[in-house]
């Protein structure tokens, strides 16, 4: 097995990869970022250090570096701390460096040789992101939209999912762990981020800016921990900036209604603005525009063996998303769930086909069990 993986490279996983659209840390501002963001349709922006207006200086390697990424929910968080509440414009004119995470390691640059045991190294370190240079005479001929360029130089961008799905490719290679179910692996955690479904929503603030750090989500629970739904990055990175406001004035289950609909429901828009005008935070109610939208109905996913994997939880009172309020790619409203006895490569299968790095853990009554991360 180590002798087959040996043979890959990091090159080998960059081919077709998209671009990441690049923001200067010198001189944007988060304004920038969120014009970014919705004008690339991506989820993340990555932010350089290089200075994109000069020529590059020769046999100068260390010039373009990438310091950070950016997502919509860096920017809602952000906007939502109490000392930006009251004057949001003044906050989305703020230097994007206000958004990056002071966490170190979570992005790697790497060479197109190492191999492929090297990046699973660094993704088990806490790199989230590896960035590969292309040079333009290599012999593996990248396609034009897999490249990202500062200053004549070229970057591929690679995520802790593509080296999974690379791995599910050779997944016979680990046989017979693949086929143990993740309760005898010991790999569910109990240890996991939580709101009450009646809780302010802007009480989970810190529980959404931690599992966005470590690419989890926020369970929404009941009295009794029952999972209701969840609060998820993954989900929020999909909805415009305009969700700061929801989540200043509604409760996190409020909060699952408003991003879940394609756009907020006409009763909670009107909930938003009204308790905006109470809290004298007319400000955020001139910088931002919130217009309902009319849900519609989805489906969501759940177990492998005994149910289809884009079943929903057997729950009343669930939210459906079907799309979103931006053009970025978005995920079903349904956490994402497993039970103890669901196998290693059905978990898998699971988080990379709803683009997650983790799936719920639940018991047969819909406790909560606890959370399984892939990587």
């Amino acid at each position: 097995m180590a002798v087959r993986l040996l043979a890959y490279e990091v090159a080998d996983l960059c081919l077709g990869k998209p671009p990441l659209s690049p923001l200067s840390a010198a001189s944007a501002t988060v304004r920038d970022a969120v014009s970014e963001l919705k004008s690339s349709g991506e989820s993340y922006v990555s932010v350089w250090s290089c200075d994109h207006s000069s020529p590059p200086r020769k046999n100068d390697c260390g010039e373009c570096r990438c310091v950070g990424k950016i997502c919509m929910v860096d920017v809602i968080c952000y906007l939502c701390r109490d000392e930006n509440l009251s004057s949001p414009s003044s906050a989305m004119n703020s230097p994007v460096s206000v958004l990056l995470s002071k966490a170190q390691g979570v992005i790697r640059h790497v060479e197109p040789s190492s191999s492929l045991l090297e990046a699973i190294d660094l993704i088990l370190q806490g790199a989230q992101n590896l960035v590969v240079p292309i040079k333009t005479n290599s012999r593996r001929k990248l396609q034009k939209s897999s490249i990202t360029s500062h200053n004549g130089r070229e970057f591929c961008w690679l995520t802790q999912e593509d080296i999974v799905r690379f791995l599910l490719s050779s997944i016979g290679l680990f046989s017979p762990i693949p086929a143990v179910s993740i309760d005898t692996l010991g790999i569910i955690s109990t240890e996991f981020l939580s709101v009450q479904y009646h809780s302010p929503a802007s009480s989970a603030i810190g529980a959404i800016s931690c599992s966005l750090a470590d690419q989890t989500s926020v369970a929404v629970v009941d009295d009794e921990g029952i999972l209701i739904g969840e609060i998820s990055p993954f989900t929020l990175a999909c909805c415009d900036e305009m969700v700061a406001a929801a989540i200043t004035t509604l409760s996190a289950g409020d909060l699952m209604a408003y991003i879940d609909c394609g756009g907020p429901p006409e009763d909670l828009a009107r909930v938003v603005k009204a308790r905006l005008e109470e809290r004298g935070l007319e400000r955020m109610l001139e910088e931002f525009t919130i217009s309902p939208n009319v849900p519609s109905n989805s489906s969501s996913s759940s177990d492998e063996e005994s149910l289809s994997p884009t079943a929903s939880l057997p729950r009343s009172g669930r939210y459906n998303r079907s799309s979103s309020y931006s053009a970025r790619m978005v995920r079903r409203a349904e956490a994402i769930v497993c039970h103890p006895g669901s196998s290693l490569v059905a978990v898998m299968i699971q988080a990379i086909a709803h683009r997650v790095n983790y799936v719920w853990v639940i018991e047969e009554d819909c406790s909560l069990a606890g959370i399984c991360d892939i990587f």
